[in-house]
């Protein structure tokens, strides 16, 4: 018996992987996060699948559902939003699974911020402008490490991905101004994947007024940085017909030299 915590991606019930999907058919019990979950995703199940939304439960209730269907023999898909390995909450069901001695694996899943960058048609790693993207979340409830306030992730100017911000954007944008400027781009995207989806486009300087007509509250990513607004980058190293490039070889000289270069 094995609980598999899959990754749904963000909405679109094509966005998951094969092996999830596969997972999810096989399955004699489903635990599912009904609130961001869709019911698409466990189209395909069996037909005497048992089915939770463990939206309406607490950890506790999960754990014991899990734990009868370990002393029944039978396998669990615990389907979450994203990917579970992001703000999935699965490390405390995961310590609870490992101290009842209870077989688990992790299906990776598309997240939020992959199914947003595509959904804009944007790359969020641009040569000259950005080479790394920091995902992370407004401090809330749950409070953030020291070091990873807003303010100092914002100083390295990388293109950010804000999760469980949306209702305090005024707050974010007071912090980044000070790092990438009134001009820099934003967007926010809202349930990217599923039919209701939205994006608004704006700078750090007039964001909050969209979103605040927009009516925007919840379930929305914040993306932040200068990709999203720059058509001027220097072409990549990956393609650029003057460099060298072992994998695309020019002539036979070419791919002798190639060959010979990857055997030293």
């Amino acid at each position: 018996m094995t609980v598999y915590f899959i990754g749904a991606g963000p909405g679109d019930p094509e966005l998951i992987t094969v092996k999830g999907q596969r997972l999810i058919r096989q399955c004699p019990v489903i635990l599912y996060a009904g609130s961001l979950v869709p019911e698409a995703v466990l189209a395909e199940r069996r037909s005497d699948a048992e089915i939770h939304n463990t939206a309406e439960m607490h950890l506790d209730q999960i754990i014991e559902r899990i734990e009868e269907a370990h002393k029944n023999g039978q396998d669990v898909a615990r389907v979450h939003s994203g990917d579970p390995g992001l703000y999935g909450a699965i490390g405390e069901q995961i310590r609870r699974l490992k101290a009842l001695d209870i077989d688990f694996e992790v299906i990776p899943g598309v997240t939020a911020t992959a199914a947003s960058a595509a959904a804009l048609g944007k790359e969020l790693t641009l040569p000259g402008y950005s080479q790394t993207v920091i995902l992370t979340r407004y401090a809330g409830k749950t409070p953030m490490p020291e070091g990873e306030d807003l303010p100092s992730l914002a100083s390295h100017r990388a293109t950010l991905a804000i999760h469980l911000g949306i209702t305090r954007i005024h707050k974010i944008v007071d912090d980044l101004i000070p790092h990438y400027g009134e001009d820099c781009p934003v967007a926010v995207c809202y349930r990217t994947g599923w039919p209701d989806a939205q994006q608004i486009h704006g700078t750090l300087s007039n964001i909050v007024t969209k979103v605040r007509e927009a009516g925007l509250s919840r379930t929305a990513l914040i993306l932040v940085g200068d990709v999203l607004g720059r058509d001027d980058f220097d072409t990549s190293y990956l393609y650029d017909e003057q460099q060298p490039h072992i994998f695309r070889p020019r002539g036979k000289k070419a791919a002798k030299d190639a060959t010979d270069n990857a055997t030293e």
